[in-house]
């Protein structure tokens, strides 16, 4: 028994509790590998813990089931990303054409700089024979974008900055190049297809579909 007035020791926090924090993060980095390489249906739990360096107890601590890991997946890679949209477009006080070009260069960069185009092509390839998942992917990303894009248009619209067209077609076309390029880099270019050049791709888009957009004095509408 040490005495009372021993010197307090210094505490040693176990290494998984130092760790703690980082581990949802590493858990959900292994499960995109493991996602993508597998496919939904066929990966496996022990091979995502594997992967993570945890053990499959480890994993319970953070998600319950396979199907709440996936959604983990589908948020950090892109959530994260219509989060910092959506704030910008909240904040944002200038011209709509120039927020409209920040939310564009924002989604290509993260095309270019992470791993959503193999999210992408797990989801076009997957989420057809799993309903609920398809359901937490229309609902937190297609849905989710969809409004946000046409809000920025109908913005657009009555500031004047954008001739009066139907803001739902519109949103869409703003972002179908984008999808396209998370495609072609997540799927079509590991087949052999000719590299896509994303960065010639987000300005010629902006160029065509702001100049399209723009409202010109004595044209119609």
């Amino acid at each position: 028994m040490m005495p009372d007035n021993a010197p307090a020791q210094p505490s040693q926090a176990p290494r998984w509790r130092r760790r703690k924090d980082a581990r949802p993060d590493e858990i959900i980095a292994a499960a995109l590998e493991v996602f993508g390489e597998d496919g939904y249906a066929a990966a496996k739990l022990d091979d995502i813990a594997a992967k993570a360096g945890v053990s499959k107890g480890t994993l319970y601590l953070y998600f319950d089931t396979k199907e709440e890991l996936f959604k983990a997946v589908i948020q950090s890679a892109i959530g994260q990303n219509l989060a910092v949209a959506e704030d910008l477009t909240a904040s944002f006080t200038g011209p709509t054409p120039d927020l409209i070009r920040g939310i564009v260069t924002l989604l290509a960069d993260r095309i270019l700089n992470s791993k959503l185009p193999r999210i992408l092509k797990l989801v076009i390839g997957e989420l057809g024979r799993f309903p609920e998942l398809g359901r937490y992917y229309h609902d937190e990303v297609i849905s989710r974008g969809i409004a946000l894009l046409t809000k920025i248009v109908k913005r657009g619209i009555e500031r004047g900055e954008f001739r009066d067209l139907d803001p739902g077609p519109v949103a869409r076309l703003v972002i179908a190049p984008l999808l396209l390029s998370a495609v072609w880099k997540g799927a079509i270019e590991p087949l052999g297809g000719a590299p896509l050049d994303v960065a010639a791709m987000r300005d010629t888009h902006l160029d065509v579909l702001l100049t399209g957009l723009a409202k010109r004095e004595g044209a119609p509408s």
